[in-house]
């Protein structure tokens, strides 16, 4: 990881690694990408035909390790990651297709730079039934602290939900734990926060199941991270605000976006290219 010192800020990188790895596969002189997947593309397994085991392992193992600067990718790199057990053409397809938006910008990173506050805030979302193999869906995340991002997830759920509210409902439940943790981190480091932390969402029927005390069979399945929203946001820990689906940052880690919605959202990720 490459680390770059300037009047803006703290920049991180992994541009040597992308062009050794871009050079390594052929893929220096390929036709760039302006996204890493197709919008709304969903893998199935055991799509084409069959290829390399070991060659499609590597070439997944590299991008896992590329992405921990750079989460504009993540989402693709957790999709085609599902099929190292048996890859086929489709997936070997997804992964050229992520080192060709690679090669549009290898020297993309993470800024940190001042923004004059500590608030922690976090954006969560959920692509409902998104995996057509098991119709499970996924949660993604991402934490900012003083403004700037410093950790992010895309992972499948554990269990099938019934409905999207539901699917909203747990990867709010997984952006809390992460808010938590921040919280204490930068208590031990005695860092001041501003409270409360703020847990972005764009569903209102799962805000609305936080606010509703009122039990009932519909939500009996998810009492357990209900009570545990509720607790943290009644102790003034967190507050949930409603934020519109053209803003909420986290939908880059849930589905394949187009490019007039992906670029956006990267920049205000705070990515940008040292190199350009």
């Amino acid at each position: 990881i490459e680390v770059a010192h300037s009047p803006s800020g703290i920049f991180l990188s992994q541009r040597k690694y992308t062009l050794d790895f871009l050079t390594e596969t052929a893929m220096l002189g390929c036709k760039p990408a302006d996204t890493p997947l197709e919008p709304n593309t969903h893998l199935k397994g055991q799509e084409g035909d069959p290829v390399d085991k070991g060659s499609y392992q590597r070439l997944v193992g590299r991008l896992i390790y590329l992405s921990h600067t750079r989460p504009d990718i993540t989402f693709a790199v957790i999709m085609v990651s599902q099929y190292m057990h048996d890859p086929h053409s489709t997936h070997l397809e997804a992964v050229y297709r992520i080192l060709r938006y690679l090669k549009s910008a290898p020297g993309r990173g993470i800024l940190f730079s001042k923004h004059g506050h500590w608030r922690v805030d976090c954006f969560t979302d959920a692509d409902w039934a998104g995996c057509p193999d098991d119709r499970r869906s996924t949660s993604g995340y991402c934490t900012f602290v003083g403004g700037n991002l410093i950790s992010w997830r895309s992972k499948k759920q554990s269990v099938v939900v019934r409905s999207s509210a539901e699917a909203e409902f747990r990867a709010m439940a997984h952006g809390i734990c992460e808010l938590l943790w921040v919280r204490g981190l930068l208590q031990d480091l005695g860092l001041p926060t501003d409270p409360p932390m703020r847990l972005y969402c764009d569903n209102k029927s799962a805000i609305s199941i936080v606010h509703n005390p009122v039990r009932h069979d519909r939500t009996k399945h998810i009492e357990i991270d209900r009570h545990f929203i509720k607790e943290k946001m009644e102790a003034g820990v967190i507050c949930i605000p409603f934020v519109q689906s053209g803003t909420q940052l986290a939908d880059i880690f849930t589905k394949g976006l187009g490019f007039k919605i992906f670029s956006p959202f990267v920049n205000k990720l705070g990515m940008s290219n040292i190199y350009a």
